[in-house]
């Protein structure tokens, strides 16, 4: 998944996922709380994979990351017209009220909003990502 899109959450908490993302995340797909106040977004397999990566730690250590992961997320099939609700404990987390900035993550996309995601976005210039790429040796 890649690009970043913009788009408005109405005021029953809809909110309408880009047509390529869509196909990217499948039929179905799961919202939860992301680190940085914003909301994450993973397709079926990568929701798989994480469940059985904390399926096989010891229940010590899986109690905290069931509770936050899976205690929060919201599986989500979109409607005809390609949105998706978001229930209120997601949106007042991530303090998506209406404009809303959709970023495409490789395996996952995360979901922002807008004046956080453009002050976040202000943050890259070109020395960081000449360091990135440094990191990465492109």
């Amino acid at each position: 998944m890649t690009g970043t899109y913009r788009h408005v959450i109405d005021q029953k908490g809809r909110l309408f996922i880009p047509a390529k993302l869509r196909d990217e995340l499948g039929d179905s797909f799961y919202v939860t709380k992301e680190v940085d106040n914003c909301l994450v977004v993973y397709p079926q397999d990568v929701w798989t994979e994480i469940e059985e990566r904390i399926a096989a730690l010891p229940r010590s250590k899986a109690r905290s990351l069931q509770r936050m992961i899976f205690g929060s997320a919201e599986k989500c099939e979109p409607d005809s017209q390609g949105r998706i609700v978001i229930p209120l404990p997601l949106r007042e987390y991530a303090g998506l009220e209406k404009d809303v900035a959709i970023i495409g993550l490789s395996n996952r996309a995360e979901i922002w909003d807008a004046e956080k995601w453009d002050a976040i976005n202000e943050e890259y210039t070109a020395e960081s990502l000449e360091e990135a790429m440094e990191i990465l040796g492109i």
